[in-house]
């Protein structure tokens, strides 16, 4: 029995936006249309792919099952049209990026502009677990990712490495210091971001590695509130030096402890079977350009991308 491709094409938009409508709008058809295609779909393999039909609409198990396959389908779809087209500016859709670094998503879209100016993007930012499960689930073409559990299934391409500063108000006594000494932190407020995060990941590891343990806590989960909360003099906080924005109310300081060691490596990282298409190149090509401004210069620039492997940093 033939899988009519429009239906699964309908299919797969639904289980990505966990809404017809959503769906329906995705694909530009109207929403009945839409409906009856994935009654005709699981009418006909007489199988039900969805629990229900109100949002959020959750997979069965055979669902989940077919949309790790579609997944797979219309990446490589997407992929063999890029390969043959042998073009990126002129793609059918934009170019979908995603990262936890809005400075090198920045930047990495400004070199990607240079290099072909027609080109159409979409830029997503969210935090590094968010962005790579964005790449698996085939939301975006290509991630920015910091410090990523290596998976065979994806080519990571170091891009950046950073340390971290310690940010304090311009009013602080420090201020005017060129360096923060970490053991002052024991009469401070630290403010730091939520548990999945990668700065906060990295502040523990550095005040674990110095013994240091601050007066007090306090949570916050945006980098921009946190940067204001230490403006006001409400605690001090670190941040990685890309992360450090110009602002006569803050002073960023180098710590006296570990501060010319690499606490954070961001790779591009992309599945291996795109790592030959058009799209790709262009990226890695791309990427190529942005590695001189890494805080932190790499051991050996010349090292080539890696598979399940992690460049090491000075």
């Amino acid at each position: 029995m033939t899988v009519n491709h429009q239906h699964l094409r309908a299919f797969h938009a639904v289980a990505i936006e966990g809404s017809f409508s959503r769906a329906a709008r995705r694909l530009n058809v109207a929403q009945p249309t839409l409906s009856q295609q994935i009654k005709a779909l699981e009418s006909r393999h007489r199988s039900a792919l969805f629990e229900g039909r109100r949002p959020p609409l959750r997979l069965t198990v055979l669902g989940r099952e077919l949309f790790a396959l579609t997944q797979r389908m219309f990446a490589t779809s997407a992929e063999i049209d890029e390969l043959l087209g042998d073009t990126v500016g002129g793609a059918s859709r934009p170019v979908r990026l995603g990262a936890d670094s809005p400075f090198y998503a920045a930047r990495l879209a400004q070199a990607l502009i240079l290099l072909h100016p027609d080109i159409a993007l979409e830029v997503r930012i969210d935090n590094a677990r968010a962005t790579l499960r964005s790449l698996q689930d085939a939301l975006v073409d290509v991630a920015i990712v910091s410090d990523p559990p290596m998976d065979g299934q994806f080519l990571y391409e170091p891009l950046f490495a950073d340390f971290l500063n310690v940010a304090v108000s311009s009013h602080h006594p420090l201020a005017r210091e060129n360096t923060f000494p970490l053991t002052a932190l024991a009469e401070e407020r630290m403010l730091i971001r939520e548990p999945t995060s990668k700065t906060r990941a990295a502040v523990e590891t550095l005040l674990a590695s110095a013994n240091i343990s601050p007066k007090s806590f306090l949570e916050v989960h945006s980098r921009e509130a946190i940067l204001e909360a230490v403006a006001l003099g409400v605690g001090v906080s670190l941040f990685f030096s890309t992360e450090c924005p110009p602002d006569k109310r803050l002073s960023f300081l180098r710590p006296d402890h570990e501060a010319n060691r690499a606490q954070l490596t961001g790779y591009v990282v992309c599945r291996i079977e795109s790592r030959r298409t058009a799209l790709m190149r262009s990226v890695l090509s791309a990427g190529e350009t942005l590695k001189n401004l890494s805080p932190v210069p790499f051991e050996k620039p010349g090292d080539p991308s890696l598979v399940g492997g992690r460049l090491s940093a000075a």
